[in-house]
């Protein structure tokens, strides 16, 4: 408890300074971004005075000095239009040509330049003659723009930091439970084979025969089930089997054993569905759905199970009069560890959806539920329609 109440004051330790790392990294882009901005205000500001220069001296013919050319010519990356106060353009500078002849494009184009900055006043004996309308430079609209990038590079990279955890932390569980499974199918033969053992000897006592054949029924099931979790982790072999025939030997022994006060009903559309599985897996996954379904309607209700074929697709849907579940829990309850129930682990319908989708390449999804109405599971498996 201790290591994992460390581990977590790390992880959040981490976040945290991440997080203030980030927000100061974004702070100082900013302020850079504002100074960069100021900056080139006062580039401007400069180039105006300089327009205005130029012009006094053309005023008094005298010869142009070399600082205001100098000035005028400086500006090789900040886009500007200077105009007169009714709005008619009398220069620009570094505007590509195809929106210079396009009026329209031009006009749009002061108006953005308005909304970055403010237009700056060009004044001939004091009085406002022009009006120099400037963009941000290429510069400064890549770095307008490196705060969102840096955020895109954060969030691509929590992405795959987060993803990889999770695949990390499934492929773990699936380790663990693939052992447990295994080590619970090997406990279980000890004592399955010393059943075995005592069955030959009751039969050798003359026991009632019916009873002998119920409790090899039963060390069957044993059987089955310890088969069924020592193949979990590792790739099962499928066969031709029919589904309607699987599907009714396990709708029958789950019948025989549940409550009477469940009524039971099984319907299918045709028979000789063929179709690869694995018949144990299969069964278990069926089972698990009407356990499911028995307990959602504690133990008093209707089930029924319906086979349907659509092209080359069989449909098993599970239906039940239960309590039903909620839309945004359709996903959810194939999480492990979900579970509705004060009792068990929440690894039925989570290891029936890894076998029909992972093993049998099917579909298993909730078709439809209403609260307090009931709910239809569906298990869609392809046809084999070889001969």
């Amino acid at each position: 408890m201790t290591f994992s109440n460390n581990r977590n004051f790390i992880r959040w330790i981490i976040i945290l300074t991440s997080f203030v790392i980030i927000s100061l990294i974004l702070w100082n882009t900013y302020v850079f971004f504002q100074n960069f901005k100021a900056e080139e205000r006062i580039k401007m500001q400069n180039w105006s005075f300089a327009h205005q220069e130029i012009n006094d001296i053309n005023n008094l013919n005298e010869d142009i000095g070399e600082l205001p050319l100098r000035t005028i010519q400086s500006n090789t990356t900040t886009p500007m239009i200077l105009t007169n106060l009714n709005g008619d353009i009398e220069s620009h500078k570094n505007i590509p040509d195809e929106v210079v002849q396009d009026t329209m494009r031009l006009k749009r184009l002061i108006q953005r330049f308005q909304n970055e900055n403010t237009p700056i006043e060009v004044k001939y004996e004091g009085k406002v003659k022009n009006l120099i309308y400037y963009g941000n430079s290429p510069l400064l609209n890549k770095l307008k723009y490196y705060p969102l990038a840096l955020l895109l590079i954060i969030f691509l990279f929590g992405a795959v930091v987060f993803f990889f955890y999770r695949s990390s932390k499934i492929a773990t569980q699936n380790k663990l439970w693939s052992g447990m499974a295994k080590e619970t199918a090997h406990q279980i033969g000890t004592p399955l084979s010393s059943l075995v053992g005592w069955a030959e000897l009751l039969k050798s006592e003359n026991v009632n025969s019916e009873h002998i054949k119920e409790i090899e029924k039963d060390i069957l099931r044993l059987q089955t089930i310890t088969d069924r979790f020592s193949k979990i982790g590792s790739i099962p072999s499928l066969e031709k089997v029919d589904i309607v025939i699987a599907t009714q030997e396990a709708y029958d022994y789950l019948k025989t054993r549940s409550s009477k006060l469940i009524e039971f009903e099984f319907k299918s559309s045709e028979s000789g569905i063929m179709v690869n599985m694995n018949e144990q897996l299969y069964s278990w996954t069926i089972e698990n759905l009407v356990k499911n379904a028995i307990d959602a309607m504690k133990g008093k209700g209707k089930l029924s199970i319906e086979i349907t074929s659509s092209g080359n697709l069989v449909n098993i849907n599970v239906t039940d009069t239960g309590k039903g579940i909620p839309r945004n829990f359709y996903k959810r309850i194939f999480e492990p560890g979900y579970t509705s129930k004060k009792r068990g682990w929440g690894l039925g319908l989570s290891l029936s959806k890894r076998i029909i989708e992972d093993y049998h390449q099917g579909k298993l999804k909730v078709l439809h539920s209403e609260l307090d109405k009931g709910t239809t599971m569906q298990i869609s498996l392809k046809i084999n329609s070889e001969a």
